[in-house]
């Protein structure tokens, strides 16, 4: 018997379903207390009966997403989380603990159908598109682990010394502004009933010229980043087949009208690829001096930021992770160039923080 998903019901609704097992209103008012605040099953709910917290067990679940698994890092600073959806497909969101905050990495579809040839996310192909619900309940699994059942009122400016989600990053798997709809609904409704603030909410695309757009005309002043990864169009389509589709000026143009229109800086995504000559010896491919130079000069004069990403190893691609100085050097020509740039701190490297890698160890067994 497929279970009755508690955290998809309606205030009235889940009256209805308590009262129909027999139960008095106030139970409604418990469980749905217990639910907003992300409880993964009906163990916790301490100030229900053992018993009926069995019998809503065998009936019902509490929220849209299940953890199959959870890694966490030597560091203590980053948690994976492999979630189930109710109809068997699977997804990845990531906590990660930083000095300014709590942060989450949020899959906005299953499985990915964008094809970038870097990416341990597409290699499944894309399955299905990810709700409100399933998005706003990956946060909420973030939210339980930060605070378990010692859950206090939310801070509304979301202090990191205080344990709330304070940073929304729709970066996880999936190509945002392919879902664009339920991906505003998800944050509006973060924004609203999580107090966390459009200026710390990132939405990161491969390069969906009308989603951008569609972003804009939004109106909310948060943060777009651009999955760029190489400077010029010959090179992006080889490694971004989008690119075929949408070309870097095109979506460079959107993007900075997106982001000038709130305000805010654009950031930039560039993961440094190497790959292995003939020899087994690692060489630059997207991460040379001349393709540094050639990205400074697309973006040269504009408020962005570039987050340059040292690759995360996926054994499935054809690509080989860069040396720290080869990494310094780039940016460095940046740099100069009068770009700002920083080199993303990789987080959770041991226990495979790519997008998709932990789903697709997991499909392989």
């Amino acid at each position: 018997m497929k279970k009755t998903i508690l955290f998809n019901l309606t205030k009235n609704e889940l009256i209805e379903f308590v009262t129909q097992m027999g139960l008095p209103r106030f139970r409604a008012s418990q469980i749905q207390d217990w639910i907003n605040r992300g409880a993964p099953d009906f163990s916790v709910m301490k100030n229900l009966p053992n018993d009926l917290r069995q019998k809503l067990s065998e009936v019902a679940q509490t929220l849209p997403v299940t953890i199959v698994k959870r890694l966490d890092s030597n560091d203590n600073q980053t948690t994976k989380f492999l979630l189930e959806l109710d109809d068997g497909e699977q997804i990845e969101c990531v906590l990660m603990r930083t000095t300014y905050g709590n942060s989450v990495c949020v899959s906005s579809q299953a499985g990915c159908a964008m094809g970038c040839k870097f990416c341990a996310s597409t290699l499944l192909g894309l399955k299905r598109n990810l709700t409100v619900n399933e998005m706003y309940a990956q946060i909420l699994t973030a939210q339980w682990e930060l605070r378990g059942d010692k859950f206090k009122d939310i801070h509304p400016n979301g202090d990191p010394n205080n344990n709330d989600v304070s940073h929304i990053v729709v970066m996880g798997t999936g190509e945002p502004l392919q879902n664009t709809q339920n991906v505003i609904g998800f944050l509006e409704r973060a924004n609203s009933e999580l107090n966390i603030s459009w200026r710390r909410i990132t939405v990161s695309t491969c390069g969906i010229v009308p989603g951008i757009y569609e972003l804009k005309a939004w109106g909310r002043p948060i943060n777009l980043a651009i999955s760029l990864h190489a400077p010029v169009d010959e090179l992006r389509s080889q490694i971004m087949p989008i690119n075929n589709k949408y070309k870097l000026n095109e979506v460079l143009d959107a993007a900075f009208d997106c982001s000038d229109s709130c305000n805010r800086q654009l950031m930039i995504e560039y993961i440094l690829l190497g790959k292995k000559d003939s020899n087994g010896e690692t060489v630059l491919y997207n991460a040379t001096p001349e393709y540094a130079d050639k990205l400074s000069e697309l973006l040269r004069g504009h408020n962005v930021m570039v987050n340059l990403i040292p690759w995360n190893t996926v054994d499935e691609r054809d690509f080989a992770s860069i040396s720290g100085n080869a990494v310094h050097r780039f940016q460095d020509i940046l740099i100069k160039n009068g770009v700002h740039t920083r080199i993303r701190r990789e987080r959770g490297a041991d226990i495979g923080s790519a997008c998709g890698q932990l789903r697709l160890k997991n499909n392989k067994k």
